[in-house]
């Protein structure tokens, strides 16, 4: 099962995420794109039944540790190098907004 992706679906797919292709880039892009879509119809072609699935293929292992209560920096401390404070509170920079 042969699937070709159009120029029209190219141009089309471009326009949805806003960007600017000329007909050749729409050619070029729409021979690449065929060539994707007919690499999966060769994937879809191969025989998995025995082959268990893969969750984690880098086989890494969460290493946890125990969570003990240790002592920290007070609070008096801890503000002493924040750079600003404001009532009990580290002040920082306005993110959002027109302040």
């Amino acid at each position: 099962m042969t699937q070709t992706i159009d120029t029209k679906t190219v141009k089309h797919v471009a326009a949805l995420a806003r960007l600017g292709i000329t007909d050749e880039e729409a050619e070029k892009f729409s021979g690449q794109f065929s060539a994707i879509i007919e690499y999966f119809n060769m994937l879809n072609e191969v025989d998995t039944d025995n082959v268990p699935p893969a969750s984690d293929i880098a086989n890494a292992e969460n290493i946890l540790r125990e969570d003990d209560v240790q002592p920290s920096m007070n609070r008096e401390e801890f503000f002493k190098n924040a750079p600003k404070t404001e009532r009990g509170y580290v002040k920082v920079p306005t993110v959002l907004g027109d302040e």
